[in-house]
């Protein structure tokens, strides 16, 4: 039987490809799994550009997901899976939905709210709670956002470049 930090490495895996399938698509590759009982109940990836709604993250949709597979807005008993640090909408929706634990890869300095900027998953003040479990396939996770962010830069300098040029 799997111990945990390998369970865990298997399902981050997972949400990675799900974080591609948002890159193929031109989004910022975030992905995210939820897990009840050893087995995948939802998964999901960014498509905020895609549908050009700021809500439509990995983890809200995940979320919704999830939901109406169990049948109820409270996700006890799962573990959320998510390949970045969630930005403070995203962590208000787990603490919301009762998800009593979540595992995530790269931290996000600039926009996270789980431990970087906030700590909203562990505040005593909410009526959740979440377990939280930082740095899984943190490397994999962070490359892949650098890569994406690197291309994304390089492309807007040249078309920069290019309409100089015209």
């Amino acid at each position: 039987m799997m111990d945990v930090f390998e369970m865990d490495r298997k399902f981050m895996r997972l949400a990675i490809e799900e974080a591609r399938k948002a890159e193929t698509l031109g989004e910022v590759p975030i992905g995210t799994i939820i897990v009840k009982d050893g087995e995948v109940i939802a998964r999901a990836h960014n498509l905020r550009e895609t549908s050009q709604n700021a809500v439509t993250h990995a983890e809200l949709s995940a979320i919704q997901e999830a939901c109406k597979e169990v049948g109820s807005w409270r996700l006890e008993e799962t573990t959320l899976y998510v390949t970045l640090e969630p930005c403070p909408m995203c962590a208000g929706a787990i603490l919301q939905s009762r998800i009593p634990r979540v595992v995530y890869g790269a931290r996000d300095p600039k926009g996270g709210c789980v431990d970087s900027l906030y700590r909203l998953l562990n505040d005593p003040r909410f009526n959740h709670e979440c377990e939280v479990t930082e740095g899984v396939l943190a490397d994999e996770c962070g490359n892949m956002l650098s890569q994406f962010f690197r291309a994304l830069r390089e492309k807007k300098k040249e078309q920069k470049r290019a309409s100089r040029e015209v």
